[in-house]
């Protein structure tokens, strides 16, 4: 009898492959083309439940061409919406997101426990509003609602941040050593949005201090595969952070970056998803800043999917997804894991370290 067994896809390598695809051609699939009239009003958000897709699926929805082009950030499961009375149109394309199932499989020779809990990637297909009929007009937040939504809150977020700010210059960049941002003056940039993108992504590296997110950058000097690998998350963080406050995050990298970036991605299929992890708790660390955003966050602070830590291969990931259906949600067994700590770089080897993505 034939063999009808059929592999599960490596959703790993599937995700990496694109996502490396897109940046051989040219294109850094998460830098959205700004446009304050176009722009929906936050990230992609579930339109059933209101809450925001986190992490590697803020990168699987803004690969698609409708989180861009459409102003509605609304996305959800075919059930979700026909649960809700609304039709997904007849050979409408689904896009992708992820979420972490736990599975239990036979422990190792020698372990006490004869069982153990792994977590293990999973996913399922959404639509855009704009692929379905029946559903209610999108509404985007008025000022009131969404005041952190301008450049200006960027100021507010900083300000809040305890980071000391120092201006003048050419350059921009975060120093580890002295724990300071450098900006240029205000009136170089471009406008408010753009000054404003700038200190967003240098507050990004400033949350690696120990007293605040603490986060172990390895030995990152200009060049080498740990600073790219830290220029990453502060890129991935400043785009979600841009979705929120409604900036661009299209900032100018090094060349060397975006091929720092292939090569890790190459080299190990979950580095994005680390990366994705790592930029998500670093924008909620900055947008929790905001006073207005952070009393906003607070009245919906339960997430669908609410495990933390799943292993040392992915940290954090888990919590770092977003919405899922309740249908999938319901019957998951959902434990967290250890992740594993790396050790830290002496002050030696970080007194000549300063990030400037500029």
């Amino acid at each position: 009898m034939a063999n009808r067994f059929t592999p599960r896809p490596d959703l790993y390598q599937q995700t990496t492959d694109a996502i490396c695809a897109a940046l051989e051609a040219g294109t850094v699939p998460w830098r959205r083309p700004w446009s304050p009239d176009a722009a929906a009003p936050s990230g992609p958000v579930n339109a059933t439940t209101g809450k925001a897709y986190r992490g590697i699926n803020v990168l699987m929805l803004g690969m698609n061409p409708l989180t861009f082009t459409s102003g509605d950030p609304r996305w959800c499961s075919y059930k979700q919406a026909a649960d809700k009375g609304w039709q997904v149109r007849k050979g409408e394309k689904a896009a992708t997101v992820f979420f972490f199932k736990t599975v239990e499989i036979d422990a190792a020779e020698g372990d006490d426990d004869d069982k153990r809990t792994v977590p293990v990637l999973r996913s399922y297909p959404v639509f855009h509003a704009s692929q379905m009929d029946n559903i209610p007009a999108h509404i985007p937040p008025t000022t009131a609602e969404a005041p952190w939504r301008a450049p200006e809150a960027a100021e507010v977020i900083l300000t809040n941040s305890g980071v000391p700010v120092r201006e003048g210059g050419s350059r921009a960049f975060y120093s580890p050593a002295a724990d300071f941002i450098q900006l240029p003056p205000r009136a170089t940039f471009i406008g408010p949005a753009e000054w404003a993108a700038t200190a967003m992504h240098e507050l990004g590296h400033a949350t690696a201090h120990p007293s605040r997110l603490d986060r172990t950058t390895g030995n990152p000097r200009f060049g080498s595969r740990d600073y790219a690998a830290e220029e990453l998350r502060a890129e991935l963080a400043s785009a979600f952070i841009g979705a929120q406050l409604n900036i661009p995050s299209d900032l100018a990298n090094h060349a060397s970056y975006v091929d720092s970036w292939l090569a890790s991605m190459r080299a190990d299929r979950r580095e994005i998803f680390r990366a994705a992890a790592d930029a998500q708790r670093i924008a909620d660390w900055c947008l929790a800043r905001h006073p207005d955003y952070a009393a906003a966050m607070t009245e919906d602070a339960t997430p669908e999917d609410a495990p933390t830590e799943p292993t040392p291969a992915v940290p954090a990931a888990v919590a770092a997804m977003g919405p899922m259906p309740r249908h999938i949600s319901k019957s998951l067994k959902l434990e967290p894991a250890v992740a594993a700590v790396a050790s830290a770089p002496t002050p030696e080897e970080t007194a000549s370290w300063t990030y400037a993505p500029r």
